[in-house]
């Protein structure tokens, strides 16, 4: 891409979302013709050997120790937020203060106050913004997101989603970040974040919901003795949606030999859909009006070039994985540089985050709860309509 403009990055981060975000930054100009080309040029990380070692792996032209630093430097862009949940306002007002673009890992923050923040952040400061659930960048999800709005499953009736991942299981597994609420976030608010997202996109806004939620191991060895976790383990959850629809979801990091394993199922008035992650390149349709003897499911293998983000990937057969969905993410921000929408915005962060915090209070008080019970806190100066924007 010599001679192309530059789209000028700095990553706060630089862990596993930090080397997810720059593996993206590279490959995008291999798979798209852009009209900037994606640099890196400095990341963050409070480990001094760490971030260095890390900025040299990923191609980062340079590093710092202190991200208000990254955040105040006049080669950076775009601000991409990649630590742990509880930070994620804090640096995201900052950077919308300083004028800069902003794209934040999800959830945007560990409460709807914090979500609130950021979101007013960004608007007030009129700087472009988005939030990484890269998910929706899969090709068979994307597709049958296409498919619900196309009408091929009818009206929808039914949604049931499940994350279930085995990362917690060893009660040996020392304390971190992860397992405190404030810095970390809920298990509803980490993994099922995705879920909602993906909900809201598809079906559209969710008015109430009911959960419950767990912690099975309360306590974690640390190097000061055993601390409290306070998260939840596994919660589940039944929601309304504003459009008559009923959904289902459950979120568990306790489910053994389930690495990282997600499914969505939309029950439609003439048709069903089926994603399930370990067949991440696969759709499968049920249609109500297929001939009788043809009852069952059929696999689509979401590669065709005409199915949504294909043409960025291999040909047909030979799919893709989990690094391309933060290409096809880097591939789009990119592409929608300075004046076209990036989705989804902290608006779309913001309406989830509603969602998480209803169901932390379902769990925690065991009644039904309305979104709105979150988004009409008087503390808050300004409300958004509930929803997604893109």
């Amino acid at each position: 891409m010599t001679g192309v403009p530059e789209l000028r990055i700095g990553i706060v981060g630089y862990g596993t979302m930090g080397r997810a975000h720059s593996y993206g930054y590279r490959v995008a100009p291999n798979v798209a013709s852009l009209p900037l080309r994606p640099v890196v040029k400095v990341i963050s990380g409070r480990d001094e050997a760490g971030v260095a070692a890390a900025a040299a792996t990923y191609g980062a032209e340079g590093w710092t120790t202190n991200w208000r630093d990254l955040v105040d430097r006049a080669d950076v862009d775009l601000v991409d937020i990649c630590t742990p949940p509880g930070t994620h306002a804090e640096i995201a007002e900052a950077a919308a203060a300083a004028g800069k673009a902003v794209l934040s890992e999800k959830p945007l923050g560990t409460s709807y106050a914090q979500a609130h923040a950021a979101w007013a952040a960004v608007s007030k400061a009129g700087v472009r913004n988005a939030i990484g659930f890269n998910y929706r960048r899969i090709p068979a999800v994307a597709l049958m997101r296409r498919m619900i709005d196309d009408g091929a499953i009818g009206e929808v009736r039914l949604w049931r989603a499940t994350w279930l991942s085995d990362e917690f299981t060893d009660p040996a597994t020392p304390f971190d970040w992860r397992f405190d609420r404030a810095m970390g976030g809920t298990t509803i608010a980490d993994l099922g974040s995705h879920l909602i997202d993906m909900a809201l996109w598809m079906v559209g806004p969710i008015d109430e919901v009911t959960a419950q939620s767990e912690t099975f191991i309360r306590s974690r060895p640390s190097a000061d003795g055993d601390r409290a976790v306070t998260i939840d383990d596994a919660s589940s959850a039944l929601v309304r949606f504003a459009g008559g629809a009923r959904g289902t979801f459950e979120m568990a990091r306790l489910a053994v030999r389930r690495p990282c394993d997600f499914s969505i199922e939309v029950n439609g008035t003439s048709g069903t859909l089926v994603f399930d992650y370990p067949r991440m390149n696969e759709l499968l349709y049920g249609d109500g009006g297929d001939a009788p003897g043809l009852y069952g499911m059929r696999t689509i293998r979401a590669e065709h070039p005409s199915h949504p983000y294909a043409p960025l990937a291999w040909p047909i057969g030979q799919g893709i994985g989990y690094g391309e969905t933060f290409v096809n993410q880097a591939v789009d921000l990119v592409t929608a540089w300075p004046n076209g929408s990036w989705t989804p915005s902290f608006a779309d962060g913001l309406a989830v985050q509603a969602v998480c915090d209803a169901m932390e209070r379902s769990a925690g008080e065991r009644r039904w709860v309305s979104i709105s019970e979150i988004t009409s806190d008087p503390g808050l100066k300004a409300e958004m309509p509930l929803g997604t924007a893109g």
